[in-house]
């Protein structure tokens, strides 16, 4: 997208699933490239991922055309990160 450029995109994206489905939904969000760090969590939602994108077009694709299409996926809340200060245990903005 012109707008975003073509920066990289990290965003924190959350997923409510059917119970039943968890690990199928898992094993297929994990496939993806851009995903990092793929989490089971108890609370209001059931998955927490955090991936990186190539740029805003790739990350819009994933959210809108590939996690709704997962059979299982109830909701989905998505975080575009805006600034990093501590990543892979390195703080970058202090």
């Amino acid at each position: 997208s012109q707008y975003y450029g073509d920066d990289d995109v990290t965003a924190i994206i959350t997923l409510r699933v059917d119970t039943k489905e968890v690990d199928s939904v898992a094993r297929t969000v994990s496939e993806h490239p851009a995903v990092k760090d793929l989490y089971l969590v108890t609370g209001d939602t059931d998955l927490v991922m955090k991936a990186t994108f190539k740029n805003y077009q790739e990350f819009k694709e994933f959210v809108v055309g590939g996690l709704g299409g997962i059979k299982g996926v109830i909701d989905t809340s998505t975080g575009m990160v805006v600034t990093k200060y501590k990543e892979n245990r390195e703080l970058i903005m202090f």
